[in-house]
């Protein structure tokens, strides 16, 4: 995951989206499409029901960038993806209700959607405890807790948000690297 600074992003690709539209819109289609894709047909879906999510989510995203609606803490790429997971996750509950799903589907999706699934498990909170009182600290706060940079940085006694901004980002690092032997999978 790629983090930036919130309103630098947000201005920046506004004025791409307002200046060079079709261009900027068509690139960040063909970053996020194959990644879309990836996840609807694991999660038993079709390369149309793909791009009919991403397009969905370009317009709600362009919508919101232009309007100043939104506030970016990540990649566009990643708001995009999340949008669509979103929106697949409501379109699979919707045909299980209409139709009915086998019982393989629906176990998966009540697994995908299943509150308990989405709080740490002690095996990944025992990774980031690892990293130190500091970084744990920091990525409970804005991960878990859903704080605003702002907030961590003078919580944290940092001299802006800038600052409290690379410790998060070095302190997720070093929380990748300490996982990268490690899948989804072992955490279930």
């Amino acid at each position: 995951m790629q983090t930036t600074e919130t309103p630098v992003m947000a201005a920046g690709i506004r004025e791409a989206l307002v200046q060079h539209r079709e261009k900027t819109l068509e690139k960040m289609y063909a970053k996020a499409y194959p990644m879309v894709l990836h996840y609807v047909k694991q999660h038993h879906g079709s390369p149309h029901d793909a791009q009919d999510l991403l397009q969905d989510a370009m317009i709600l995203f362009y919508e919101k960038v232009v309007h100043q609606q939104l506030t970016l803490t990540a990649a566009p790429t990643t708001y995009l993806m999340a949008v669509c997971k979103n929106r697949w996750r409501r379109e699979l509950e919707k045909r299980h209700r209409e139709q009915g799903l086998t019982p393989e589907v629906a176990e998966q999706l009540q697994e995908e959607t299943d509150p308990v699934m989405e709080a740490p498990t002690v095996a990944l909170t025992g990774f980031v405890e690892r990293l130190g009182q500091k970084c744990h600290d920091i990525l409970v706060s804005f991960y878990y807790l859903g704080q605003q940079m702002e907030q961590i940085a003078q919580q944290h006694q940092y001299r802006n948000v800038r600052s409290a901004t690379v410790q998060k980002f070095k302190c997720l690092e070093r929380l990748r690297k300490s996982l990268s032997g490690f899948s989804s999978h072992h955490f279930r």
